[in-house]
């Protein structure tokens, strides 16, 4: 079935981006976009660096030929069924293209690939754009975290059944 011209992955493909699995080249862009997208609850470069060769993380980037311009960091526990997305992150210059919902349904993949049953993930309880991606994908909020940020800002918890989707 032909998508509508205006869907997202039309607006993706149109810019030339696409989604991939992030290697140790995008070290510095993924740094850069940590900085530039998150005030607080930074990943270091050395963090990123870990990241990026560990077989129980999943980094995936949204990227043109020119730059990275939206990533994901999905957590994967050996002999559990349930990854956790632990962070998008989208450039100010790349939003309303769709890369934070192209990411989430390239993070649900990459779970069910691992065999994983489950995605869960925490949001800002302030980051009304996201709490929205979220609930428009199917998942439902299960609990709350107060004090969860490094700000002090509570984090909903919200988790999507992978099975049978």
């Amino acid at each position: 079935m032909k998508q509508p011209a205006d869907s997202r992955s039309d607006k993706i493909s149109r810019t030339g981006m696409r989604i991939r699995r992030a290697t140790l080249d995008d070290l510095n862009s993924l740094v850069a976009l940590e900085n530039a997208t998150f005030s607080a609850d930074r990943l270091s470069p050395r963090q990123w660096r870990r990241h990026l060769v560990s077989d129980s993380v999943c980094v995936l980037v949204a990227a043109d030929s020119q730059r990275v311009h939206a990533a994901a960091l999905l957590l994967f526990r050996r002999n559990s069924r349930v990854a956790r997305l632990y962070s998008i992150a989208v450039d100010a210059g790349a939003r309303g293209l769709g890369l934070g919902a192209a990411l989430l349904a390239a993070s649900e993949e990459a779970s069910r690939q691992r065999a994983c049953t489950q995605l869960r993930l925490e949001v800002r309880r302030d980051n009304i754009a996201a709490q929205k991606l979220y609930l428009s994908r199917g998942y439902q909020l299960f609990a709350t975290r107060p004090n969860y940020y490094e700000d002090g800002e509570d984090a909903l918890r919200f988790a999507r059944s992978l099975s049978g989707v």
